[in-house]
């Protein structure tokens, strides 16, 4: 990426998958981002490490930094010969002052790119199943600012021509000036009939939808409470929203649900609940890290030879055991004589990745059925290695040795506690932002009770649906106080998210 330059980079309306491709590049390569209140948050994740973030946000009632500050912070991190993506919801260029900012940067010889984002005036009613134009109904659509004075002698906007002058039209920052909006749109001979709809915070989870008319929809407004920030659509196409309301029909919905795996595996269960129309909080409360003494396992590396069964009882071993084989310089060669058997379908897989092949998966995927499945196969002096983390169940290693094996168990990874927002997670709690838990492991459950650190985590959790993966990070979870609403039947991820959806109704 070009040095000493900005790019002015639509974030769309606020699904952060609605970036472009484009949009997301420029994320992953900046030294600098500079961000609206409206940008989507989440998108920052994008941002490499290292990257200056800084927050410019303007709400109704408050603004950061005025225009002309931000325009001056642009110039200034360009001239540090620093690659600058100013992110600003939806597209820069539709009332998204992006012009202005352009037009500043010339002025101060700074080279620019416009990357344009999906406009909210477009995207927004799509989500709430809005077609902005249909041939039933119009194929003319126009996009007015909502945020005009309407005490102005002279407005800026020709309502005797708008009014009338197409089908559908779409009001951008006009919630303020609703009223205004609708009584001139009726003196101007639009219906007082016409239906309308108000989409708040649109494509993202929380996202709300009032419908009326233009004769009642402030009433409506003001009963609901309605707020900012909202797209506002008038026309014959708000009737067709009963019809092709996707969005909102999705089984999870407005729910909002805590991630507690590790940063690096949280992505499956994420994209599942995004599916569902969920919004997903990654709050990291393990991190998997190297062992504090590699001797065990890399003596057990060196005997490879002489084990008759390798057990896997994670993906997280698997990895953990072929990287340090990597270190020495070995492959899946030195396991030519071993036979394989993995906890569930997840590890198997993670084993023929390597192009092994796993001779034994229980039934249910956890170590007692372990020990049942192998009770046949082991014999008095059978050797087993176990690499797995170091705080893992004794009841695997112990039956096995009364089977008459040999065991050798050895530390292959540590799970300590990860590295969160707490704070940020224990007021999204305290406000009722959080709907759901997901817990994947027992150290999950562990490590979120000692992150919270609140001495009313019964009160803090109320009203709170905790899913687990399994029977024993359920046990775990009710060793510590906490009310277990759904354990999943299949103890894997996807059988995780069927737990979750049964649990909702479907």
């Amino acid at each position: 990426m070009n040095k000493g330059i900005v790019y002015l980079v639509g974030a769309g309306p606020g699904d952060p998958k609605l970036i472009t491709v484009k949009g997301a590049e420029c994320l992953r390569k900046a030294d600098v981002v500079i961000y609206d209140r409206l940008a989507g948050h989440r998108l920052l994740a994008l941002a490499r490490p290292g990257a200056e973030i800084i927050y410019v946000g303007k709400s109704p009632d408050r603004h950061t930094l005025k225009q002309a500050e931000i325009n001056r912070l642009l110039v200034e991190k360009a001239r540090e010969e620093k690659a600058v993506v100013r992110l600003k919801g939806g597209d820069p260029f539709v009332y998204g002052r992006g012009g202005e900012e352009a037009e500043s940067l010339v002025e101060a010889g700074i080279p620019f790119e416009i990357v344009p984002g999906v406009t909210s005036a477009v995207a927004v009613p799509a989500y709430a199943g809005i077609p902005v134009t249909h041939r039933n109904c119009t194929s003319t659509l126009a996009v007015i600012t909502g945020n005009e004075d309407p005490s102005k002698e002279s407005p800026g906007i020709a309502w005797d021509k708008i009014a009338t002058g197409a089908g559908t039209l779409v009001f951008l920052m006009g919630m303020a000036n609703l009223p205004a909006i609708a009584r001139r749109l009726v003196e101007n001979g639009r219906s007082p009939q016409t239906p309308v709809a108000l989409v708040r915070w649109g494509t993202r989870p929380e996202q709300q939808t009032l419908t009326g008319t233009l004769e009642n929809i402030h009433e409506k407004v003001m009963a609901a409470e309605f707020k900012n920030p909202a797209v506002i659509v008038v026309g014959e196409v708000v009737s067709l929203r009963e019809k092709l309301n996707w969005y909102e029909r999705k089984p999870l919905f407005g729910k909002r649900v805590l991630v507690t795996r590790s940063r690096e595996q949280a992505s499956v269960l994420s994209e599942a609940i995004e599916e569902a129309g969920g919004e997903p909080l990654e709050f990291p409360t393990i991190r998997v890290v190297e062992p504090e003494d590699y001797a065990p396992l890399d003596r057990a590396i060196g005997e490879l030879n002489t084990f008759d069964w390798i057990i896997f009882t994670s993906v997280n071993g698997v990895q953990a055991f072929f990287q340090r084989l990597r270190h020495h310089c070995k492959d899946v060669r030195e396991l030519y004589r071993a036979r394989l058997c993995a906890i569930g379908p997840k590890t198997r897989e993670a084993l023929e990745n390597y192009g092994l092949l796993v001779e034994t998966v229980p039934g249910e995927y956890r170590a007692e059925k372990i020990i049942e499945a192998l009770r046949d196969k082991v014999a008095a002096g059978t050797k087993i290695l176990l690499p797995r983390a170091d705080i893992a169940r004794k009841v695997l290693p112990e039956a096995l040795k009364q089977m008459g094996a040999n065991v050798t168990e050895v530390t292959a990874y540590r799970t300590v506690a990860g590295n969160g927002d707490s704070a940020r997670v224990r007021e999204m709690l305290k406000h009722g932002e959080i709907h759901l838990v997901t817990f994947t492991s027992s150290s999950t459950v562990h490590n979120l009770v000692k992150m919270l650190n609140a001495p009313n985590l019964e009160a803090l959790l109320k009203g709170v649906t905790m899913a687990c993966i399994g029977p024993v990070t359920a046990g775990t979870a009710r060793d510590l106080g906490l009310k277990v609403d759904l354990v999943a039947e299949e103890y894997t991820i996807e059988g995780l998210m069927r737990a979750v959806l049964g649990y909702y109704g479907l």
